[in-house]
């Protein structure tokens, strides 16, 4: 054989894909589209509705209200003593 008709058979014909990446249009084109709809779903859950910094914000406002609560449990404490102490010297 001669050097000259060894490369005649190769198929030389590859897309710009299977040229420069090694995939097939069509693999390309699914795995294109795979990584759009993964970055558009990372981006909903890091910056939509369901974020983490919705959960950082209901975090502080949990505490907001827990520390509420205990200021009002004393308020109420101190309250119910009063009317206690009122009901106490109305009844003698």
């Amino acid at each position: 054989m001669d050097k000259d008709n060894l490369f005649d058979d190769i198929d030389t014909s590859q897309s710009i894909t299977q040229k420069y990446l090694g995939l097939s249009l069509t693999k390309f084109i699914v795995l294109f589209f795979l990584i759009v709809l993964l970055g558009i779903y990372l981006g909903i859950i890091l910056y939509g509705t369901n974020s983490f910094e919705v959960l950082l914000g209901l975090d502080d406002y949990e505490s907001y209200l827990q520390d509420g609560v205990v200021k009002l449990k004393n308020d109420n404490a101190g309250l119910q003593r009063e009317y206690f102490e009122l009901k106490e010297i109305s009844a003698q």
